[in-house]
């Protein structure tokens, strides 16, 4: 049973929670009996639940994951931090007025990068077309980490996730930086906001000092970091299941018995 009184992306700032989540190993995580005890509790309360995504994925592919039954989010930060969206509808249209430093920062950076990263050892261009962002799988055994200060010398920031996937971001863009672009576009109380994640790619997400939470499941070189970071809840339950631990343990909403 859904929320009849919920109208998507109305009225953020007044709602009693926030969840802004990574998805792979985390809003995706766990078993198919805590995803849907997840998934429901959210959709029985869309008037008081908010929901973003954040997330390494593209636009794309959150169109055809919530195509197959995930609940729709109301606004994506997408790209690894490098989109920043709301969705209408089956629609995710960029936030023209919070991309144009992202875009800036960018600078149409993507044939340059890739020109310099053609014979990186250990990185291999994925098939995509992302706008602000170039993506690699990663062998680590193979990667050159003198690779990084190359990046970083043509003005971009180096990210490595979960050992196989290398990104290369605008400087000073990921996903701390941009979840808290829209949180404050969107007049949203940050004490209402919990950001959860698994993996090196969430770590400026879960730093940004919004309440957090690494899922059980978690990269270990994520927990590290974060672990003793006091805003920073590190849940035991995988995925789904250590969302709502988070929720329940910070007292942000109700949650489901069981």
């Amino acid at each position: 049973m859904t929320d009849d009184t919920f109208v998507p992306g109305a009225n953020m700032s007044g709602r009693r929670f926030v969840l802004a989540t990574d998805l792979d190993g985390t809003f995706l995580g766990g078993s198919d009996e805590d995803r849907k005890r997840l998934y429901d509790w959210i959709e029985e309360n869309r008037s008081t639940i908010g929901l973003i995504f954040v997330t390494g994925r593209d636009p794309k592919f959150i169109v055809e994951l919530c195509e197959g039954g995930v609940p729709w989010p109301e606004y994506v930060v997408g790209d690894v931090g490098t989109t920043i969206a709301q969705v209408h509808g089956k629609t995710i249209s960029p936030i023209d007025s919070l991309e144009t430093e992202i875009a800036e920062t960018w600078n149409d950076g993507g044939e340059k990068i890739r020109e310099a990263l053609a014979d990186a050892p250990g990185l291999t261009l994925q098939d995509t077309d992302f706008r602000y962002r170039v993506s690699y799988d990663l062998d680590p055994d193979a990667f050159d980490i003198a690779t990084n200060d190359k990046v970083r010398e043509m003005g971009y920031d180096p990210l490595a996730s979960d050992n196989r996937f290398y990104d290369v971001l605008p400087r000073g863009i990921s996903k701390g930086p941009s979840i808290k672009r829209l949180v404050s576009h969107l007049g949203i109380a940050p004490d209402t906001v919990l950001c959860a994640g698994d993996t090196l790619n969430d770590l400026s997400m879960l730093e940004c000092g919004l309440p957090a939470v690494a899922v059980g499941g978690a990269e270990a070189a994520l927990v590290d970091r974060v672990s003793t970071l006091p805003h920073v809840y590190v849940a035991k339950g995988i995925g789904a299941a250590g969302i709502l631990e988070a929720v329940a343990e910070l007292d942000l909403h109700d949650t489901p018995e069981g």
